[in-house]
């Protein structure tokens, strides 16, 4: 079955993301289909398209490190949570150099994993997104650390104090 923007609005199943995922897979052109799809305006053909793009191993999300910087745009701008969530997950899986370091990202990853009216599964992926970019200015993560430590930790849900643990003890890498 080929991969179309109305087969894509109507995908609701964790088994729909991986049939996606498969014929993505097949094709071979995951930067192509990310182009195609992962933008669309429909936020229901655009969460489909990322759901089935996170199936990928990272080796085969590496074709998308080239569209890091839209990626991260749509994370930032969508209104939609489920399209946020998965465009941060994807980010999180592609790699962050320095100079790809954004103070604009930087910044929308320190106010959505504070904000405790936020998803936590949003939460939890800009709390890791914020410590990789902190870790390559001393003072950015000296700036995190002082930030989690502030937080009242009883408005959080078990996911971000997990995340937010690993962090303050040196648990993630």
């Amino acid at each position: 079955m080929t991969i179309i923007e109305d087969r894509l609005r109507q995908t609701f199943s964790e088994g729909g993301a991986q049939e996606i995922y498969q014929e993505v897979k097949a094709t071979g052109d995951f930067l192509g289909f990310a182009r195609q799809y992962a933008f669309c305006q429909d936020y229901r053909v655009a969460r489909s398209a990322l759901w089935g793009l996170t199936k990928a191993s990272k080796e085969e999300l590496a074709q998308l490190q080239v569209i890091l910087n839209e990626v991260i745009d749509q994370a930032m701008q969508t209104d939609n949570s489920s399209v946020r969530r998965l465009s941060l997950n994807i980010v999180e899986r592609l790699e962050l150099n320095e100079e790809d370091l954004r103070t604009d990202f930087l910044d929308f990853c320190f106010e959505h994993m504070m904000d405790v009216e936020e998803f936590p599964g949003i939460q939890s992926v800009c709390m890791k997104l914020a410590f990789r970019m902190c870790k390559f200015y001393p003072e950015l993560m000296d700036e995190l650390k002082r930030t989690l430590e502030a937080m009242e930790i009883d408005y959080y849900k078990p996911a971000v104090k997990g995340v937010r643990n690993k962090i303050l003890n040196g648990k993630l890498k």
